[in-house]
């Protein structure tokens, strides 16, 4: 196993049972947060754990940086601790279909700790059910391991303050990975303001998938490198509401080989926090 990006659920099942592997369910549903506890808790993959975007992968306590801001560190650390994640582990991400919600956002975090081996499961749990494979209500119970021995690596996560410097540049650094609607400001059904950060390319994530899984890395690379207008995936930065669908739009890039990017974790809702920030 050495799973980075996305893995079928064909191949996750023949290795189902290993040792070496984590599972991790990741499902949420931003209208009812207690969704995604509840799906679990009625029919996961065997040997899966449950991470909840709210109380495990955000820190709701921060102020001043959107809905969903990055967790509290230490805690996330002890967090993997709790589920049996060590460093050498392969981890499999996956929610209730896309990836979106919030299986990205997982994957997004542990590639801040520098885990290599973490990969979302294409398709998630539809995919899975769809091969008849079976799922339980059996409560995994990892063995714990200490903390998680890193910190998130900063130089990967763009700050509001290097956005608004950035404001004015060519387009293509800055994609929003917002439905049209939204990024128009013709609707906002979540933030208090409507709108986008002036600059910036609409990409919708949901434009990245055919039929429930990730369109082939060949397709979305020649869809996804002219958005960027010459500019090096490196220096692109990724935004969203709230930093989820965001890693989402990531996770498509580097499937497509556009490596490097970084995502704006405080997003649109951290954006409209300071009145003094131009919308578009």
């Amino acid at each position: 196993m050495n799973w980075t990006t996305l893995v079928a659920a064909v191949d996750l099942a023949r290795v189902s049972g290993d040792p070496s592997l984590r599972i991790v369910d990741a499902r949420f549903a931003l209208m009812d947060p207690s969704a995604g506890r509840a799906g679990y808790l009625a029919g996961h993959l065997p040997g899966a754990v449950h991470a909840d975007l709210d109380s495990d992968l955000s820190d709701l306590s921060a102020t001043g940086h959107g809905r969903h801001p990055l967790p509290d560190e230490a805690g996330f650390m002890a967090s993997l601790g709790r589920w049996g994640i060590d460093p050498e582990m392969q981890v499999v991400v996956y929610d209730a279909g896309d990836g979106s919600m919030a299986a990205a956002r997982l994957w997004w975090l542990l590639k801040l700790c520098g885990h290599q081996r973490v990969a979302v499961l294409d398709g998630g749990l539809e995919a899975w059910r769809s091969l008849g494979l079976a799922v339980t209500t059996d409560a995994a119970a990892p063995t714990p391991v200490a903390a998680y021995p890193a910190v998130f690596d900063r130089s990967r996560i763009a700050e509001a303050d290097e956005v608004q410097s950035r404001l004015g540049q060519p387009k293509g650094w800055l994609l929003d990975a917002r439905a049209p609607e939204r990024f128009r400001g013709e609707i906002e059904p979540i933030d208090l303001r409507a709108g986008h950060v002036p600059g910036a390319v609409n990409r919708p994530y949901l434009h990245n998938m055919r039929d429930g899984r990730f369109k082939p890395a060949t397709e979305l690379r020649a869809e996804l490198e002219p958005l960027l207008h010459g500019t090096q995936a490196r220096d692109t930065v990724l935004m969203c509401g709230s930093g989820v669908t965001a890693c989402h739009l990531l996770l498509a890039l580097e499937h497509a080989g556009l490596s490097g990017a970084r995502v704006y974790a405080g997003s649109w809702s951290g954006w409209i926090q300071s009145p003094s920030r131009p919308i578009a």
